[in-house]
C-alpha cells in the first residue's frame, strides 16, 4: 500500500480510538468534566500528564531543533525535563493538597482576591491559546504533507476531533483518551529510531546507537556529523553558538514554564491525595524521559541522513520525499547560480536563521516551476546566498522518508505527530473552558450558578476555544517550538513567582501578587513583540537583546521581575490576614496544622 492509504488507514483507527474513548467516559458531572472525578490511577495519570505535555514541540520541532542547531538545541532537552523536578518537588503535592480545579482558584483563594483570580483567568487564557497555537500548526503540517490536504483542512479536521472529545468527556474522557494518544506517539518515535539505529549503526538501542560507531566503520555518528558540517561551512555540530547567558536563560524559562503551565499542573488535582501526586509526577517523567532520551539520537540521524542525501547534489538526481516536502513549502530550494546543484552551507543562513522572515505555514508559495524543475517561491530571500531552506518541524516527520523506510512505519510517525497535537491541545482547551465556565463564571460572576449550567457553560467555552485556537493554527505566530517556548516564558513570568510564593511565603499579600504577575507579564509580552513581531512599525534585532536573551529565555527576566515587585509590595502593604497564614501553614504542614492525614483537600 501507498503511503497515503496507510496514512489514511492508521490515522483513521487512532481517531476512532479516541472518540470511541470519548463516548465511553463522558463527562456527567463538573467534577468529571474538571478534573476527572479526582479518583485516576497513578500510572495512568502519569502516561496521560506526559501525553498533555509532550506536545507538538516535544514530538516534531524540538529533535528539529536540536538536529538544526546541535548542541545549542540541546538547551529544550534540559529545560523541558528539568521543570518536572520542580514541579514534582515544589508544586504539585501542596497543590493537590489546596484541592481546587484550577491555577486560577488557587490563586484566587490564596490572595484573598478577585481581582487576583481575575489576572490569574486572563494569563491562563494567554498562556493556553499561545501554546495551543503551536498544536495546531504541528496538525497542520501532518495533514498537509500525509493526507494530501492544505494546512486549513488539516486544522479544521483537528478541530472537529479535539472538539468532540474534549467537549464530550471533558478532563475524565481526555485523560484516557491521552493515554492512548501516549501509546501511539511514543510507539511513532520509537520505531522509526529503532529502525534507523539499526541501519546506521547494528546497535537497536537509540540511546545507544549515537555514541556507537557507523556500521563498517571505526568513525561515531557523531564525529561523522561533523566533519559532515564542517566541510560543509557550518563548524562542527557539536560546537555551540549561543551566549552562555541565553542559553542559562531559555533552560530557566522551560524549567520554571513547565512548573507553571496551567494545564499540567490541573492533572495532580485528578488523582486521590497528596502522595499520589507525587507519584504521578514520578511516572510522568519516567514516560516523557523515554521521548525525550531518544530525541538526540533522532536528530543526529535525521541530520546525517539529510545532508549525506541532499546537500550539493543534483536536484534531479533528489528522492521524491523532497519533492513532496516542497509542496508543504517546509523546505525550499532556489537554484540561485542555476547550476541545478543544491548548494546548502554556511556562505548562507539556512531558512531558521533568515533575518526577518515570516514563520507563518506554509512559510513560502508556489509559482510553478523553474528550469531545473525546482518550486519557484515568492518572497525569496535574496539577502542570503544559500539555496536551501529547511523548516525545522519537518525533521522528525521526514525522518522515515529520509531513511526510506517502509510506508507503514511513515505513516505511524504522521499518526504519532496528530496524537501529540492533539493530546496537549485537548488538555489547553479544557483550561480556558475552566477558566471561563468555573473561574470566571460561577467562582467570579455568578456563584449561584448550577451544577448543570456551569457544565454547560464549560462545554460551549471549550467549543469557542476550539475555533479560536484554529484560527491560530491557521495563522501561527511562529515555528511549533518556537510559539511553545513563548508560552513557557508567559507561564514562568506569571504563574510560577505566584504559585512558589503562595506556598511558602505567609507574608505575600494579594496587591504583591497581582502586582507581580502583571509587571512580569508585561515586561514579556512587551519584549517577545518587539523583537519577534515588531510594534508600532519597529522591530528590534538580536545585538539589541537584553543581556543577551533571546525572546525564548525572556520569561527568565520576567520572572525575577514578578518576584522582586510581588515581594516588595507585599512587604509596603499590610500583612494577610490570620486565616490565609493559617491556610498556607495548612497546605505545607497538613498534618500539624490540621491533624489529619494527606488523604483530601483543606477546608477553608
Amino acid at each position: 500500500m501507498s503511503i497515503q492509504v496507510w496514512t489514511y488507514l492508521l490515522v483513521g483507527l487512532s481517531f476512532a480510538l479516541y472518540i470511541g474513548i470519548a463516548v465511553w467516559t463522558r463527562a456527567k458531572s463538573t467534577g468529571d468534566f474538571y478534573v476527572a472525578g479526582g479518583g485516576v490511577p497513578t500510572v495512568v495519570n502519569g502516561m496521560a500528564t506526559g501525553a498533555d505535555w509532550m506536545s507538538a514541540a516535544s514530538f516534531i520541532s524540538m529533535a528539529g531543533m536540536v538536529s538544526v542547531m546541535g548542541r545549542d538545541g540541546g538547551v529544550y532537552l534540559m529545560g523541558l525535563t528539568g521543570g518536572f523536578v520542580l514541579l514534582a518537588l515544589l508544586l504539585a503535592p501542596y497543590l493537590r493538597r489546596f484541592g481546587k480545579f484550577t491555577v486560577p482558584d488557587f490563586i484566587g483563594d490564596r490572595y484573598y482576591s478577585r481581582t487576583a483570580r481575575l489576572v490569574a483567568i486572563a494569563c491562563a487564557i494567554l498562556i493556553c491559546f499561545t501554546y495551543v497555537a503551536g498544536q495546531m500548526r504541528g496538525v497542520g503540517v501532518v495533514f498537509s504533507r500525509f493526507l494530501g490536504t492544505s494546512v486549513e483542512v488539516g486544522v479544521l479536521i483537528g478541530m472537529v476531533i479535539v472538539l468532540f472529545y474534549a467537549v464530550l468527556g471533558g478532563m475524565k474522557g481526555i485523560t484516557y483518551t491521552q493515554v492512548a494518544q501516549y501509546c501511539v506517539l511514543i510507539t511513532a518515535y520509537l520505531v522509526p529510531a529503532i529502525f534507523i539505529s539499526i541501519m546506521l549503526t547494528g546497535n537497536p538501542v537509540p540511546m545507544l546507537g549515537i555514541a556507537s560507531d557507523l556500521k563498517g566503520t571505526d568513525i561515531g555518528v557523531v564525529q561523522h556529523l561533523d566533519q559532515l558540517s564542517k566541510d560543509l561551512g557550518f563548524g562542527a555540530y557539536t560546537d555551540g553558538k549561543k551566549p552562555m547567558m541565553d542559553v542559562f536563560a531559555i533552560a530557566l524559562v522551560l524549567m520554571a514554564g513547565t512548573a507553571g503551565l496551567p494545564h499540567v499542573i490541573v492533572r495532580f488535582y485528578t488523582v486521590k491525595k497528596v502522595s499520589t501526586a507525587r507519584s504521578s509526577a514520578f511516572w510522568a517523567l519516567f514516560f516523557i524521559a523515554i521521548l525525550y532520551t531518544t530525541a538526540p539520537a533522532v536528530s543526529v540521524f535525521a541530520r546525517t541522513n539529510f545532508l549525506n542525501i541532499v546537500a550539493d547534489k543534483p536536484y534531479a538526481e533528489l528522492p521524491t520525499w523532497f519533492k513532496q516536502w516542497e509542496k508543504s513549502g517546509l523546505i525550499a530550494w532556489i537554484d540561485k547560480n542555476q547550476d541545478g546543484i543544491v548548494a546548502y552551507n554556511a556562505t548562507g543562513a539556512a531558512m531558521e536563521k533568515m533575518p526577518g522572515a515570516s514563520r507563518a505555514a506554509p512559510v513560502f508559495q508556489a509559482e510553478g516551476s523553474g528550469a531545473a524543475g525546482e518550486r519557484l517561491l515568492q518572497n525569496k530571500p535574496s539577502a542570503v546566498s544559500n539555496e536551501l531552506y529547511v523548516d525545522p518541524d519537518i525533521m522528525v516527520l521526514a525522518n522515515p522518508e529520509i531513511a526510506n523506510l517502509p510506508p507503514y512505519v511513515i505513516a505511524l510517525v504522521a499518526a504519532g505527530g496528530l496524537a501529540a497535537a492533539l493530546s496537549t491541545a485537548a488538555g489547553l482547551l479544557l483550561v480556558i473552558s475552566t477558566s471561563v465556565a468555573h473561574d470566571l463564571v460561577k467562582r467570579t460572576l455568578k456563584p449561584s450558578l448550577s451544577e448543570k449550567s456551569e457544565l454547560l457553560w464549560a462545554r460551549i467555552s471549550a467549543g469557542v476555544a476550539v475555533i479560536v485556537a484554529g484560527y491560530f493554527g491557521i495563522n501561527p505566530p511562529g515555528f511549533v517550538v518556537q510559539v511553545v517556548a513563548f508560552a513557557f516564558g508567559l507561564a514562568a513570568s506569571s504563574f510560577f513567582p505566584a504559585l512558589v510564593l503562595g506556598v511558602f511565603s505567609k507574608r505575600v499579600n494579594c496587591k504583591g501578587a497581582v502586582s507581580g504577575m502583571i509587571a512580569g507579564m508585561a515586561f514579556t509580552i512587551s519584549y517577545i513583540v518587539y523583537f519577534s513581531f515588531g510594534i508600532f512599525g519597529l522591530q528590534g534585532t538580536p545585538d539589541q537583546y537584553f543581556l543577551g536573551i533571546s525572546p525564548e529565555g525572556i520569561g527568565s527576566i520576567g520572572m525575577v521581575i514578578n518576584f522582586v515587585v510581588a515581594i516588595a509590595v507585599s512587604y509596603m502593604t499590610p500583612k494577610p490576614p490570620v486565616e490565609i497564614e493559617a491556610l498556607v501553614e495548612g497546605v505545607r504542614f497538613p498534618r500539624a496544622a490540621l491533624g489529619s492525614k494527606d488523604s483530601g483537600p483543606i477546608s477553608h
